[in-house]
C-alpha cells in the first residue's frame, strides 16, 4: 500500500518554517521517497503569516499543493485559526502550548512548549523550527530519524550545527515523553 502524507507547517514569518519544510522534504528524499515542498509568506517578511507545505509519498506526486493536510503544525494562534479547517478528518494537529484550539473531535491534538523550549532550554528562539521538526518526527515518524538529522545538519548555517542538533533532540524528547 502506498502512503502519501501532506504537511502544513505554519506560523509567523521569521520562525524558520520555510527552512523546516525544506529540511523535511530533503530527509524524505534521503529515504528514497518522493517529496515536494512549497511555501508562502504574508505581506511582511518577519512577523507576517508564513507557511511551508510538504508532501511526502511512496508514489508519484501529481499536484504540488496541499489542499487538506494530514499534519498541521501551528506555532501561532493566527496560523491555527487560518489552517485548522483544512486539516483532514483523523489528521494530526501539533500546536505550541500558547495556541488555543477550537474543539474538533475528529483530529488528534498534540500541544508542546515548542517556542519556550527553544528560548529557555536551548537559549535561542531562532531554533524553534528545529525543535518543531523534532516534535514532528517524534509524533509522525514520517522519515528516518537519521535522514532528518543529516538534512538538518546539511541545511543549518555553518557554526550552528551543535545548537540545532540539541534543538532537534529536545523536540524529539518532548514528543516522546
Amino acid at each position: 500500500m502506498s502512503k502519501k502524507v501532506e504537511f502544513r507547517l505554519s506560523g509567523a514569518g521569521g520562525q524558520g518554517l520555510i527552512l523546516a519544510g525544506i529540511i523535511l522534504a530533503e530527509a524524505a528524499l534521503r529515504d528514497n521517497k518522493n517529496a515536494v515542498q512549497t511555501q508562502s509568506y504574508g505581506p511582511e517578511a518577519r512577523g507576517g503569516a508564513s507557511k511551508s507545505e510538504v508532501i511526502i509519498s511512496d508514489d508519484d506526486i501529481n499536484y504540488p499543493k496541499v489542499r487538506e493536510s494530514d499534519v498541521l503544525l501551528a506555532l501561532t494562534q493566527a496560523a491555527c485559526d487560518k489552517y485548522m479547517q483544512n486539516l483532514k478528518e483523523n489528521g494530526i494537529l501539533i500546536v505550541d502550548e500558547n495556541v488555543e484550539v477550537k474543539d474538533r473531535d475528529n483530529i488528534k491534538i498534540y500541544r508542546y512548549p515548542i517556542l519556550r523550549t527553544a528560548s529557555e532550554i536551548i537559549g535561542n528562539k531562532m531554533v524553534s523550527n528545529i525543535v518543531a521538526l523534532g516534535v514532528i518526527q517524534g509524533v509522525t515518524n514520517i522519515v528516518s530519524t537519521d535522514s532528518l538529522r543529516e538534512a538538518i545538519l546539511e541545511r543549518v548555517p555553518r557554526g550552528t550545527e551543535e545548537l540545532n542538533k540539541k534543538a532537534f533532540e529536545e523536540g524529539f524528547k518532548l514528543a516522546n515523553n
